[in-house]
């Protein structure tokens, strides 16, 4: 609905109206993601998130009572081929925010 909103506004008003309201909206949304490294099975492996993603993805590992690392390792696991290990961790973020 607000995605709607946002549209409809922005679609009057042209692209430059959408660039400010999208930071309007989300002031503290960083533009570029931040790469911190974890260890999956022994191995250092870096992984670029936003910074509001390694936040929920923190959170996710402390609800579950699990250090961050064995999370990663167990999405690492259950992630098709064809998906990046980033995009994985956004989608489990994702399910576990939604459920």
């Amino acid at each position: 609905m607000v995605r709607a909103r946002l549209n409809a506004c922005c679609v009057s008003r042209g692209p430059s109206a959408r660039r400010s309201i999208s930071t309007s909206i989300m002031p503290r949304m960083t533009r570029r993601p931040v790469k911190r490294s974890l260890t999956l099975r022994g191995h250092r492996t870096s992984v670029s998130l936003e910074d509001e993603f390694w936040t929920a993805f923190r959170d996710m590992a402390a609800d579950r009572n699990m250090p961050i690392n064995a999370l990663a390792a167990e999405i690492d696991a259950e992630r098709g081929a064809d998906l990046g290990l980033a995009s994985a961790i956004r989608l489990a973020i994702l399910r576990h925010y939604r459920d």
